[in-house]
């Protein structure tokens, strides 16, 4: 692997250390990534403070064509950051292209978004209007599972709405990203983007460094918990993307082969690294053996391996953390479940787990109750849909969910009483950048995606003034603290 540099005021620069980089499919060290200092992390938040006023002050024209030129470089170079994706992350050629692919529509359609003044008034009295300006400095806090697609929800919009960026990936998976800012680094004027990287230590300053004035953070409920209380102390604005228990309902009358392929995707892609995957799946018990064996199947079918490898379809985990997590997971499983495929690490170097299913397992078990972030599916029987509602929403998080019917009218009746923030009916992990994406409950804060996304890297402003005639209009109500 080449050789990997901090972007820091539009130079390329070594950090203050170095850190191993691993490749979860062999366990062995992949590269040396630059490890800044807590000094590098000021200098970025430094040189993206510089650069504020003039890039806040360029057109919205040509920050949008330059976001635009970055989408050119990343398709141009889509086979080399795929490559560099799959080594470190561990998931398929295929998806690690997708992946890539995927990042450069995102940077494509929210660059076309617009922030037009809005005038909410026009009278004799007053002339009000809307403007939404850019905060400053953000930081976004990008997770190991998608680390480049989650970036592309984050950069365009930050930098659309006049913003500077200071972007840390996390430590396991820094690389893409870093060969990300190489490429672009000529893109955008110094200090505009900035890239640094950790060993899980400069969390916490990030976040509550006086300069920066939003975070954007995607990972765990429990550590967004820790986001939330740092930047608590100078009043970030912060957007929160966290963990979810996403729940599948399967109504009583559907074609048990006609949904499992979607149902298994939905549950097992990036081998179900997915923060809005299916991690439990509520079956009706009328067609709950059919969907288990229909599961079944497919777990038996699907290869694992290196993701380097052609017909690959689930690689690894992704760091030896997360292993040890799933592991314990399948201990619960064959404690409190019925494991009916997979049910063990594979005997091999590498963090492979088996595809596991599990049935006649209940709330209760630390696999129905907790999220579990990687290939493990509880199958649920239920018999009642109002009790099904209940237990679906019988969780602290309230990221997404799914309910799948024959009939999408009684689907849609129950995915209206689904506390979480996207409910899908027949399908599953089902996004798309003009599609605000947000969570409920303790799976996260603000939104992400179209208007409103792009909306959460502004400060509302409003102009207040007189009126344009001379003689007043009948309008809403006046109030003034004058009078008060």
């Amino acid at each position: 692997m080449s050789d990997y540099h901090l972007l820091i005021g539009g130079t390329l620069v070594p950090g203050a250390a170095t850190m191993p980089v691993i490749n979860p499919a062999t366990e062995e060290v992949l590269a040396q990534c630059p490890r800044a200092s807590e000094t590098q992390l000021d200098q970025a938040v430094a040189a993206a403070k510089a650069a504020f006023p003039a890039w806040a002050a360029t057109a919205i024209e040509e920050r949008r064509r330059l976001i635009g030129k970055m989408a050119d470089i990343i398709e141009a170079n889509s086979g080399e950051l795929a490559r560099i994706l799959t080594s470190e992350q561990g998931k398929p050629l295929t998806d690690a292209t997708g992946e890539v692919l995927g990042m450069a529509a995102f940077f494509r359609y929210l660059a076309t978004l617009e922030l037009p003044m809005r005038v909410i008034e026009s009278s004799g009295d007053r002339q009000v209007e809307a403007y939404r300006r850019p905060l400053g400095v953000v930081g976004a806090i990008i997770p190991w599972n998608y680390p480049l697609l989650i970036l592309g929800f984050k950069l365009p919009p930050a930098l659309l709405a006049g913003n500077t960026l200071v972007v840390k990936p996390a430590p396991t998976t820094p690389l893409s990203t870093l060969k990300f800012a190489e490429l672009v680094k000529d893109v955008l004027p110094a200090g505009v983007l900035n890239v640094i990287t950790d060993a899980n230590d400069l969390g916490d300053r990030m976040t509550g460094h006086p300069d920066i004035r939003k975070i954007s953070f995607t990972g765990s409920t429990a550590t967004g918990q820790k986001v939330m209380a740092s930047a608590a102390q100078t009043l970030k604005r912060i957007t929160l993307e966290l963990g979810g228990n996403d729940a599948g309902i399967v109504l009583d009358d559907v074609d048990p082969k006609t949904v499992a392929p979607g149902i298994f995707e939905g549950a097992f892609q990036n081998s179900g690294q997915v923060c809005l995957a299916i991690k439990r799946l509520y079956v009706h018990e009328s067609v709950y053996d059919d969907i288990c064996n229909e599961l079944v199947a497919i777990a038996k079918n699907t290869v694992v391996d290196d993701g380097s490898k052609q017909g690959t379809k689930l690689g690894p985990l992704q760091n030896r953390m997360q292993y040890e997590k799933v592991k314990a997971f399948l201990d619960d499983a064959h404690k409190n479940g019925k494991v009916i495929a997979g049910g063990a690490a594979m005997d091999r170097p590498g963090y492979f787990i088996e595809p596991t299913i599990v049935r006649d397992i209940k709330e209760g078990s630390k696999l129905v109750d907790e999220e579990q972030f990687g290939p493990v599916l509880p199958v649920i029987k239920y018999s009642d849909p109002s009790d099904v509602i209940r237990r679906a929403n019988g969780t602290s998080y309230g990221l997404g969910a799914s309910v799948w019917s024959s009939d999408p009218k009684r689907a849609h009746e129950i995915a209206t009483q689904i506390e979480a923030g996207t409910v899908w009916i027949n399908k599953h992990l089902d996004m798309a950048p003009h599609i605000p994406f947000g969570g409920a409950k303790q799976s996260g804060i603000g939104t992400e995606f179209a208007e409103e996304g792009l909306a959460e890297f502004t400060q509302l402003q409003i102009i207040n003034g007189p009126g344009l005639t001379a003689f007043p209009q009948t309008g809403p109500p006046s109030f003034s603290l004058r009078s008060a």
